[in-house]
């Protein structure tokens, strides 16, 4: 396995109509609350529609940044304005040092009282760590999974480790960490023949399922619209069983939701069919340091050499940290036209962006 050299990314763009202070507002008026810290590119699952099963190129280790690293950028973002951090991958229990991340993030106050810290995983190791984890802090928990069937875990994973994900969900259950989800990735020919049984898997387990659109975001650029399944399949196919209600209040949440005869939820993130780009809150920064605006972004903000400049005091960098902030927010597109002719999926995969 290569290791991909650290990458550089833009100048902050600079405008006499961009703020100094307060809260991230980009120019389409958007309030940026979420920051997405991803930890790792590493994962211990190869899903098909994610990574190849071999020759992955993984980030170099000497651009990965420190746990102090990560909490500057962090303890910046929350003055001015992130109120909740989510850990991704990769695999974020990958980490080794994974309970002191949660611990210090935990700890950050915001201009609107303490942060939320929550979590995406597979659920590999979770049973072993989750008592650790809720004692640091973590406060919410997102697990995936595509299927309850172990022998097409298996296969879509190419890694037979449904037990071990079964056992970090029932852990993550017993516990108090509420709202719990679990995220499945929607695909045709492959798990859409048990959206209902994902349903009830969740609801026996305590837990909102969230269905998600498949987006061109793997790493071989082998993405293919014709295998996804839409928003509109996935309730039509939950609707042959239960009575949906949509459910208000959104605001800017990744999913809409739904009343499953009035009492369990679900969620459905249509990225694709149905872009929620107009009140998109959220901001992302990679294991190596690259600020990104949009999930599909062809644009980085890079933060190594603010973070590792020799020249710079604690004040000074927070300020340039701030700086290179409210330059990558003001730099976001109105939206991330995956329906434009025009449209270039992301050089980086989604385990190298962070989900």
């Amino acid at each position: 396995m290569s290791a991909i050299p650290v990458q550089i990314g833009r100048r902050v763009p600079v405008a006499p109509e961009m703020r100094a202070d307060g809260p991230l507002v980009d120019t389409h008026g958007r309030v940026h609350r979420d920051l997405r810290i991803s930890l790792t590119d590493r994962c211990s699952l190869r899903c098909t529609y994610c990574m190849p099963e071999q020759g992955n190129e993984w980030l170099a280790r000497e651009s990965i940044l420190s746990v102090d690293e990560i909490v500057q950028v962090a303890r910046v973002a929350a003055a001015a304005g992130i109120t909740t951090f989510r850990l991704t991958g990769g695999e974020p229990l990958l980490r080794r040092d994974i309970v002191e991340v949660v611990r210090r993030l935990s700890a950050i106050e915001s201009i609107d009282g303490p942060v939320q810290v929550a979590m995406t995983t597979n659920g590999i190791r979770l049973d072993d760590a989750l008592d650790d984890l809720v004692a640091a802090g973590l406060h919410r928990l997102n697990i995936s999974i595509d299927t309850v069937r172990p022998e097409r875990f298996a296969a879509l994973t190419r890694r037979d480790r449904f037990e071990d994900v079964r056992r970090g969900i029932e852990a993550a259950a017993a516990s108090d960490l509420r709202p719990l989800k679990l995220n499945a990735v929607a695909m045709r020919g492959v798990n859409d023949d048990e959206l209902c049984d994902l349903v009830d898997f969740a609801i026996a387990h305590g837990a909102e399922m969230r269905f998600i659109e498949q987006m061109p975001l793997d790493a071989g650029h082998e993405w293919d619209r014709g295998t996804m399944v839409t928003r509109d399949e996935i309730l039509a196919a939950l609707a042959q069983r239960w009575q949906l209600s949509e459910m208000p209040g959104r605001g800017g949440a990744p999913a809409e939701r739904w009343l499953l005869d009035g009492e369990h939820t679900v969620g459905v993130i249509a990225s694709v069919t149905a872009p929620f780009c107009g009140d998109c809150d959220r901001l992302r920064l990679t294991a190596d340091g690259q600020l990104r605006n949009c999930l599909f972004s062809a644009d980085e903000f890079d933060l190594l050499p603010v973070l590792r400049g020799d020249r710079l005091s604690d004040g000074d960098s927070d300020a340039a940290i701030d700086a290179v902030l409210r330059g990558c927010v003001w730099a976001k597109l109105p939206g991330h036209a995956i329906n434009d002719p025009s449209f270039l999926q992301p050089a980086r995969g989604m385990n190298a962006i962070g989900g």
